[in-house]
């Protein structure tokens, strides 16, 4: 297979209450998150520049929460630390405050989401 310019295409972080869930993302990332419905799904769109690679919070049939699934790693801007300061405010809870990764490759931390999704933050500072 060839070298891919991504390993990530689209995310989907699933939601039991799709309000509440909007409510906390658009909270933590203080913007008004947009939706759209698709079908039986309803989806909660993360702000991406165009061109950019996208996710959303996905509402509906089959959309199941979970925290033992695949840890996501949302993008913290340029500090993770101002979008992990209002997890908690937000009705989420951080499990892992901002930790520096070796080999200058930035710093991660962990949260579980409003819904009971465990979901990660990178940043370089």
């Amino acid at each position: 297979m060839e070298s891919l310019k991504n390993s990530l295409n689209w995310f989907e972080i699933p939601a039991a209450d799709f309000g509440r869930a909007r409510k906390f993302y658009s909270t933590i990332y203080d913007f008004e998150m947009p939706s759209n419905q698709m079908g039986e799904i309803t989806l909660g769109f993360f702000p991406v520049t165009q061109g950019g690679i996208g996710g959303a919070i996905a509402y509906g049939p089959g959309c199941n929460v979970s925290e033992n699934g695949t840890l996501v790693y949302l993008n913290g801007g340029e500090d993770l630390q101002m979008v992990l300061d209002r997890v908690e405010g937000a009705g989420g809870k951080v499990l892992t405050s901002k930790t520096e990764i070796p080999n200058d490759l930035g710093y991660y931390a962990i949260f579980k989401d409003s819904e009971g999704n465990k979901v990660a933050l990178h940043s370089m500072s």
